[in-house]
């Protein structure tokens, strides 16, 4: 007969010493990963200082048992962790609160959140706070607004400072394309690189707003720009709103230096085509994956519901899938490339900066039409080189040996 007391007995005892055998585990890494965070700030503050950049990386899970992203924000601590299936809330409080006390940052500006590694996972984007509360933080002569609080990401990529540097050394006199363009960073530098003009396209109206803020911060004048409507089906809304037509452009040319589009990418593009719109620069950095919400596509990103169902077929019907509502840049790049090349200028040098985050992305070079001598004769064909750049776009705090923050390709049009 089993005796229930000293089965409970036995039962506590042994959640109580799991406790404590967590407890010691949880500080030793918590030491490990201060000790970390604390050589690397002393490595990387003072020549930050130096160049005026307050938002710089400190550690990204260099160790393998202590899987968190941990940035410094100018007194500001973010400290994330990549989410796993047996992720213990308590053990990111450890983790979090110890690189706070080493580093001597208060409480009240430590911020800690939980970051998705796949889009399977959940909506990596959605908003998991309201405060709308932005701080200033500057990157070099710019400034710009952060929200550490509302967002996963807090409105500034800081991984592609270098970047956004190459950017404003090429903007002068140009017609510089921000596509994708999120908060607007890449737009501001263009712009006080004297490019003629910028224009700035995000489906996100919040984006927009955030990136006229900084534009408005950095001193840089605003043009009220236009907006596409998000049903497509609608074409004469398109058509009566997208504001690129040759006419107005010209006739405001002198103002309009700096204009924000609120727009799907593709939308903007079929359009800006259509009315000959042109541009020498332009930087393309897309989410890895997106869905409009009245889009009914996911059962083809998913395979279908038919158990016959065949991978073939899924490639057939993505063909058929309205690119405007359902992206997935493994796939879709070509297509998105290939429009984007349609509205650079040909023949003169014209610069595609074209990044992704995606950590197992292949570049599709045999669907791009690359030409390959000055021999060739192709209509279809406007690509002169791709060449691969992510060495030097990538900033010392942000290299790791495990991976890469993103890759970047200089494509010449």
């Amino acid at each position: 007969m089993v005796n229930k007391k000293s089965e409970y007995k036995n039962n506590k005892n042994e959640s109580a010493y799991k406790r404590d055998y967590d407890n010691e585990k949880y500080q030793n890494q918590a030491i490990m990963l201060s000790n970390k965070v604390n050589k690397q700030y002393k490595h990387f503050s003072k020549r930050y200082a130096k160049q005026n950049i307050d938002i710089f990386r400190l550690y990204d899970w260099d160790i393998p048992e202590i899987g968190v992203v941990v940035d410094w924000y100018a007194g500001h601590l973010v400290v994330a962790e990549y989410l796993k299936k047996n992720s213990d809330p308590y053990w990111l409080t450890v983790m979090a609160e110890a690189v706070a006390k080493t580093l001597d940052v208060k409480i009240e500006n430590l911020h800690i959140k939980q970051r998705h590694t796949g889009y399977k996972d959940g909506n990596r984007y959605e908003r998991i706070a309201h405060t709308d509360k932005k701080i200033v933080m500057s990157e070099r002569d710019l400034k710009f607004y952060i929200n550490l609080e509302d967002y996963v990401d807090t409105g500034l990529f800081s991984d592609h400072r270098n970047t956004r540097v190459m950017v404003r050394e090429m903007a002068q006199g140009k017609d510089f394309l921000n596509l994708y363009c999120y908060t607007g960073s890449f737009s501001c530098y263009a712009a006080k690189g004297e490019a003629k003009r910028t224009v700035s396209v995000d489906r996100s109206e919040s984006a927009i707003q955030w990136a006229k803020e900084n534009m408005e911060l950095n001193e840089i004048p605003v043009d009220s720009g236009f907006t596409v409507r998000e049903n497509i089906n609608d074409k004469n809304a398109i058509d009566s709103k997208v504001g690129i037509d040759n006419k107005e452009i010209q006739k405001e040319a002198s103002s309009q230096k700096n204009i924000f589009i609120k727009a799907h990418a593709f939308d903007f593009l079929e359009k800006a085509k259509k009315k000959g719109q042109m541009f020498d620069i332009a930087v393309v950095d897309p989410p890895s994956f997106s869905s409009s919400r009245e889009s009914n596509t996911r059962q083809c990103q998913s395979g279908s519901t038919s158990p016959n169902f065949k991978r073939e077929d899924l490639d057939i019907t993505r063909k058929e899938i309205d690119l405007k509502h359902h992206f997935d840049i493994a796939q879709d790049h070509p297509q998105l490339l290939k429009a984007v090349v349609e509205v650079m200028r040909k023949d003169s040098g014209s610069v595609i900066f074209f990044s992704t985050n995606h950590q197992n992305f292949q570049l599709k070079l045999d669907e791009l039409d690359v030409v390959k001598s000055s021999l060739e004769e192709s209509c279809d064909s406007f690509i002169k080189e791709i060449k691969e750049i992510t060495s030097i776009t990538i900033p010392e705090d942000y290299k790791t040996p495990k991976k890469q923050i993103h890759r970047c390709w200089k494509i010449v049009v």
